[in-house]
């Protein structure tokens, strides 16, 4: 998997540059943020899809201690699964790319054969 997309999974609310960070929705969650930083929040949740869906998340877990593990597990999670695919693209093209050759080959070997029959033919 390429660094970028690793860099990318550290924190995915880079992504828009207005997002607040994971942090800033964690620490919102558990309520280690000050009233003006709640505010600031939650007028940004207001007007965002991504990150009311990601609060809407994170409120959901009970144990809001344990938010940072869940979260990490989660990229984790991502994470492998995408090794998975990239991993299945990858043996895709290789198996396209052998039915190619092969193909190839064979008609080689049959223009070379129907070549070699005609000339000793006449």
């Amino acid at each position: 998997m390429c660094n970028i997309v690793k860099a990318d999974l550290n924190d995915i609310f880079v992504v828009t540059g207005q997002c607040p960070a994971q942090q800033q929705l964690l620490d919102y969650v558990q309520g280690k943020l000050s009233a003006a930083e709640q505010h600031e929040i939650e007028k940004h949740v207001a007007d965002c899809e991504l990150c009311s869906d990601a609060l809407e998340g994170l409120a959901a877990i009970q144990q809001k201690e344990r938010i940072p593990v869940v979260v990490r597990q989660m990229k984790w999670q991502l994470m492998r699964k995408l090794r998975r695919q990239s991993r299945r693209k990858r043996r895709l093209g290789h198996n396209i790319e052998l039915a190619l050759i092969v193909m190839v080959v064979l008609f080689l070997l049959l223009a070379a054969f129907w070549i070699f029959y005609f000339v000793n033919k006449k």
